[in-house]
């Protein structure tokens, strides 16, 4: 009886991962051992499959010292299980509090963050292929149900994973009890934590008073939910391939190296801006899972992805920014601009006394340098770097943004204009707007919009004595002087 629950166990741990590709032959595995049922159950599984699959067992504790004598029993119990099964074993040990206390984490937290950052060093270390960790069937029923608590998304309802990196679980398809029930067949013990028996926290709330509420209603109830999280799971796999198409399709500027393969998850780059196309986006089979898709790796909580889905119904709505802790949102016209905060901002406002090379930020140089004009001078047609009657300038001159009520005359224009309606007619959204420098003289007149259009009022002319050339740059070498050429049209 006892090798038949035996067999039967080790049967179905390894046709659980054999089933999800966790192992390959010949290759080394850390089974992370804690001394509980579970952890112990794990090693004696994989040593038991070991010839057979032809793979290196060895085993990682943690002793985090937060449980005074019984955090000794545990490390000791473990040195003692591994000696008798001829199973090398790595001990580490953590002052949990300390770091806790010193990263404003709590003790659950520290304890996380320390072994696993442990577990992965040992395994580059050692070069191990994987690390095993004993949660189970029961482990994944409860973290579903814990996501429903908390409130969740397709996602959270497919419970724990298989795999994650190098994070393997080989025993999910079996449960607490089976894993009792083997570890009694081979008569061997384990150790207990006893903070495991205290309902203080929510996932042992489930384990101690849900789940045996809801036996009740079905005995069945904890297969029966992690068969359905196994379907969810595939329906998982099915929505993210159709999820980075869409997201393919409505997002204009993102490098193929940006995207992330649809069934990896359908994200884009949150490093640097990207533009979405609204009236695509609208034409999708759920324009708003689209956009949850697009923002939550922004940071973007899901009510203000409701927000935006709504603004984009309403013109009035379409002036508003809206920011997460790491990026902001704005419209320009049919599309949705995602950028990081602040991205590509110098706020600033620099004299500049007299010409030479000025630099305001590490991405950010300016060269200004007069000089007599030549007879075959012809001014320049680079956006960034322009030329103008040094004589009708008056220095200082300032580097600064742009200010509510700037106003300009664009080149080719004979009258003035704001500056924010000018950008606005040239498709610049707000961001742009921010971003937006100009050069102004020492009586506040702006010689040039930066990188946009220079002043008219400024322009060389055939009686142009001195030219003034200013270069932008940003962290290279400045553009130069573009040979002769004819200057194209002015916009009328």
């Amino acid at each position: 009886m006892n090798n038949n629950v035996q067999d039967k166990f080790i049967s179905r741990v390894g046709a659980f991962a054999s089933a999800h590709c966790l192992f390959v032959r010949g290759g080394k595995y850390i089974a992370t051992l804690s001394g509980g049922a579970d952890s112990v159950a794990l090693l004696l599984a994989m040593c038991s499959m070991a010839a057979e699959w032809q793979i290196e067992v060895e085993a990682a504790h943690c002793n985090f010292r937060l449980r005074g004598d019984e955090s000794n029993r545990d490390e000791n119990f473990c040195k003692a299980l591994c000696a008798a099964h001829g199973v090398a074993l790595h001990l580490v040990h953590f002052d949990t509090r300390e770091y806790a206390s010193l990263h404003h984490v709590s003790i659950e937290m520290a304890a996380r963050r320390l072994r696993y950052d442990y577990f992965e060093r040992l395994r580059r270390d050692i070069g191990a292929d994987g690390i095993c960790v004993a949660h189970h069937r029961d482990d994944s029923v409860e973290t579903v149900l814990l996501n429903l608590v908390r409130g969740t998304g397709i996602r959270g309802l497919r419970g724990i994973q298989p795999r994650n990196g190098h994070i393997l679980r080989p025993m999910l398809s079996v449960s607490r009890s089976e894993i009792v029930g083997f570890l009694d067949s081979l008569g061997q013990p384990y150790v207990t934590d006893s903070s495991n028996l205290v309902p203080d926290v929510k996932r042992n709330k489930i384990r101690l008073q849900l789940m045996p509420l809801l036996q009740q209603l079905n005995p069945n109830v904890a297969q029966s939910i992690f068969e359905t999280s196994l379907r969810v799971g595939e329906a998982v796999n099915v929505y993210d391939d159709a999820m980075g198409r869409a997201v393919a399709e409505v997002v204009d500027n993102v490098p193929d190296a940006a995207r992330l393969d649809g069934a990896a998850g359908a994200e884009v780059s949150v490093e640097t801006p990207v533009s979405v196309s609204i009236p695509r986006l609208l034409a999708q089979v759920s324009p708003e899972s689209v956009l949850f898709s697009i923002l939550s790796p922004c940071g973007f909580t899901s009510s203000q992805v409701e927000m935006v889905h709504s603004a984009m119904a309403r013109q009035s709505d379409r002036t508003r920014v809206f920011a997460s802790g790491t990026h902001e949102l704005c419209f320009n016209r049919e599309s949705l601009l995602i950028q990081p905060l602040g991205y590509g901002v110098h706020t600033l406002s620099k004299r500049v006394p007299e010409c030479g090379h000025y630099s305001f930020a590490e991405d950010l140089k300016f060269d200004f340098s007069i000089a007599p004009t030549t007879a075959d001078f012809t001014p320049s047609t680079n956006p960034l770097r322009v030329t103008l009657d040094a004589d009708r300038i008056a220095w200082p001159l300032t580097v600064r943004n742009i200010s509510d009520g700037d106003r300009f005359t664009p080149f080719g224009m004979k009258h003035s204009r704001l500056v924010s309606d000018f950008l606005t007619d040239r498709k610049r959204s707000v961001f742009d707007k921010r971003r937006q420098l100009v050069v102004a003289d020492a009586s506040g007149r702006i010689v040039w919009l930066v990188g946009e259009r220079t002043d008219n009022r400024f322009r060389t002319t055939a009686n142009t004595r001195q030219v003034l050339t200013i270069g932008v740059g940003e962290g290279k070498a400045l553009p130069p002087v573009p040979p002769k050429a004819s200057p194209p049209a002015p916009p009328l």
